[in-house]
C-alpha cells in the first residue's frame, strides 16, 4: 500500500470512498458509510448509531399524574421517558420495549420478537408529529435520497423474515405497498408470497403497485454482517449496493419468484414520487423467538432538488 501527500486540496466532483481490497480475490469493496465520509453541503444528513434503544411510542406518550398516589408510577414514567431514544420506536405485533436491548457483543442494539408465529420487531421513526426529523423530512424519491444500514443475522436464521429499506409501512409483505424499495430475506412463504430460492437475499421495489423482485447471488448467513445500501438518483431511479458491490436490479416484474441479477450497474426504473419512510423489521415464523442485530442506519437527500 502506497502513501501520497499532496500540497494542497485534494477536489472531487463526487465525493470519496473508504475502499477496501480483498488479499485473495483482488476485490474492490465500498467501505463508506455515506454520511461519515466528507458532506456535501446540498446535502441533509441523519445518521444513528443507538446511543439510546428504542422504545415502544407509549414510553414517549404516557401521561402521568401528578396526585400523591402515583408519585412511584410517575417517577417510573419519566425515567422510561428520560432514557428512550427520540428518534425511533419499536413496534410490531407482540413488541414490547424489553425485546429492544443493547448488543453487549458487537456495537448497536439487538430487535427481539416474542415467542409465538409471526411475532415481529419492528425499528421505524417515531411517527408522532414534530417528534423527529426522521419522519417530518419527506425522503422522497424525487430528492436523490441515499439510504444505508449495518446489521448481523442472529445465531439461527431458521423460520424467519427480515426486511429493511424503504417503504411506505412497516408491513414485510411485498403487496402492500404500492410504492417501495427494500431488501429481504425469508425461509419460507408468507400469504403465497413465495421465493424461487429461499436461502437468497432480494431486493424488493414497486413502482405504482407494480412488484419487481431481484435475487441476488447472495446467500444469506447466520452470524454474518450485511451493509445494505440504496441510492436514488436524480432521474428517481435506484440503485442498490451490498458491502460495498453493486448489484443489477431485475425490470422484470412479478410479486413471487424472485429474477436472478449478478453483480452490474444496472438501476430501476424511474419510481414514483413518493414520500418513503426507513423501517428494519425481523418476524419468527415459528413458535421461537427471532432476532437481529443492529449497528447503525443513515439517511441523506438533497435540500431542494
Amino acid at each position: 500500500m502506497a502513501n501520497t501527500t499532496f500540497s494542497g486540496p485534494v477536489r472531487s466532483e463526487n465525493g470519496f470512498v473508504i475502499a477496501n481490497k480483498n488479499t485473495t480475490t483482488g476485490n474492490v469493496t465500498d467501505s463508506s458509510l455515506h454520511s461519515s465520509a466528507n458532506k456535501d453541503i446540498r446535502r441533509y444528513y441523519l445518521q444513528e448509531y443507538w446511543k439510546r434503544r428504542p422504545a415502544l411510542n407509549a414510553v414517549i406518550n404516557t401521561a402521568f399524574s401528578d396526585a400523591d398516589a402515583t408519585a412511584a408510577a410517575n417517577t417510573a414514567i419519566r425515567l422510561a421517558e428520560k432514557v428512550a431514544n427520540k428518534d425511533f420506536e419499536v413496534l410490531g405485533t407482540s413488541m414490547t420495549t424489553a425485546l429492544c436491548t443493547f448488543d453487549t457483543t458487537r456495537a448497536g442494539i439487538i430487535i427481539t420478537t416474542a415467542g409465538t408465529d409471526q411475532n415481529q420487531a419492528i425499528i421505524a421513526p417515531h411517527l408522532d408529529a414534530n417528534q423527529t426529523s426522521w419522519q417530518t423530512v419527506p425522503w422522497g424519491t424525487e430528492n436523490s435520497t441515499i439510504w444505508e444500514c449495518v446489521v448481523t443475522t442472529a445465531a439461527s436464521i431458521a423460520d424467519i423474515k427480515l426486511w429493511a429499506g424503504l417503504k411506505l409501512t412497516n408491513d414485510q409483505l411485498i403487496v402492500t405497498d404500492a410504492n417501495q424499495a427494500f431488501f429481504k430475506f425469508q425461509t419460507d412463504a408468507t400469504n403465497s408470497e413465495a421465493f424461487s430460492d429461499f436461502t437468497l437475499l432480494h431486493f424488493v421495489h414497486s413502482i405504482a403497485d407494480t412488484d419487481y423482485i431481484s435475487a441476488l447471488p447472495i446467500t444469506v448467513a447466520a452470524d454474518t454482517q450485511y451493509h445494505l445500501k440504496i441510492v436514488i438518483d436524480s432521474d428517481r431511479k435506484a440503485a442498490i449496493y451490498v458491502n460495498g458491490i453493486q448489484y443489477n436490479v431485475t425490470t422484470t416484474a412479478g410479486s413471487t419468484g424472485g429474477t436472478a441479477v449478478t453483480t452490474g450497474t444496472e438501476k430501476t426504473a424511474a419510481l414514483t414520487e413518493v414520500d418513503l419512510i426507513p423501517y428494519i423489521g425481523v418476524e419468527t415464523g415459528t413458535g421461537g423467538a427471532k432476532a437481529l442485530k443492529v449497528h447503525s442506519q443513515a439517511i441523506s437527500r438533497l435540500i431542494f432538488e
